[in-house]
């Protein structure tokens, strides 16, 4: 898979301990708009997807987590590798953090069951959405996030997200 682009926050001690947590990312298109995970709570988009558990596939993940945070259930046969983006910070608990964000795009079929969100993602009021690259960004980028603002995980993560929608921008839509 492709490399995209690498977040490193170089804000670590470069001989530390290191904790890896990959994660799949869905990217879904419906006439010119795409599905994002939007947060109610403190205003940003997120692109649906999360950690991939012990054991689990890439397109297991992937279909195990859209169908969490957002109701839509992917069609397997769907999905396609778009590329990968590394993120390297200071961690919460040992000194380095690496995750690699896997994108994969992909349809679903028609039907949205409920979510199953975990606590944190109730708390922030994860709301799935339909909605232009160019919203999604400018939100990102405008909004008032509020405490959440001053999280560094939450910054990385911003870049991140915007980084790719600009190039989903560019080569998808």
């Amino acid at each position: 898979m492709r490399n995209l682009f690498t977040v490193d926050k170089k804000d670590y001690k470069t001989d530390g301990t290191v904790f890896e947590r990959p994660s799949v990312r869905g990217i879904i298109i419906k006439d010119g708009k795409i599905l994002m995970i939007h947060s109610l709570k403190y205003d940003y988009y997120k692109l649906p997807g999360g950690g991939i558990e012990k054991g689990e596939s890439y397109e297991e993940a992937l279909i195990r987590e859209v169908r969490e945070e957002s109701g839509y259930i992917l069609k397997p046969a769907s999905i396609r590798e778009f590329g990968y983006v590394r993120r390297k910070s200071k961690g919460m608990i040992e000194d380095i953090f690496i995750q690699d964000n896997y994108y994969f795009v992909c349809e679903t079929d028609e039907t949205q069951a409920s979510q199953n969100l975990d606590d944190y993602e109730a708390d922030e009021l994860f709301t799935p959405e339909f909605v232009t690259t160019e919203h999604a960004i400018k939100t990102n980028k405008t909004a008032d996030h509020k405490e959440k603002a001053l999280s560094h995980t939450f910054e990385a993560m911003i870049e991140r997200e915007n980084r790719v929608l600009e190039i989903i921008e560019k080569e998808l839509i």
